[in-house]
């Protein structure tokens, strides 16, 4: 099996998810993920996919992750990894959709408008 590639966004994150037959590592950034992601539920999160459809331990996964923060690295390799498995076996995108593990969330920070300390919040008001 070729190295097969996909990528995952959220937030401002983007992972690039380069997955191959192995033995189930999962090296995020040179770092073993259990390393790089220190929280259970970041980790559980990164496995999802896997877990779901019994693939763990079938493939080895190299991950470049940049920008955001730990949570948002989080859900972009997963989306990465679901859209990987769909390139290996099409059957997969049923299952994986039906979890919500196929849709990109949209959901970006708001800009911060003039006048106002951020996005909605406003200056502390002072009547006199």
């Amino acid at each position: 099996m070729e190295v097969l590639n996909a990528i995952g966004r959220r937030k401002t994150s983007v992972a690039r998810v380069y997955l191959q037959s192995g033995k189930g590592s999962i090296v995020v950034n040179g770092l073993d993920f259990k390393t790089y992601f220190k929280t259970e539920p970041l980790q559980i999160s990164v496995e999802s996919p896997l877990n779901l459809l019994a693939e763990a331990g079938k493939y080895d996964i190299r991950v470049n992750v940049q920008g955001g923060g730990v949570t948002g690295q989080a859900e972009a390799i997963r989306l990465g990894i679901a859209r990987a498995l769909v390139l290996v076996n099409g059957e997969f995108k049923s299952p994986l959709r039906k979890e919500g593990l196929m849709t990109r969330d949209s959901r970006m920070v708001e800009r911060k408008k003039y006048g106002k300390r951020k996005a909605r919040k406003r200056f502390q008001f002072s009547k006199r």
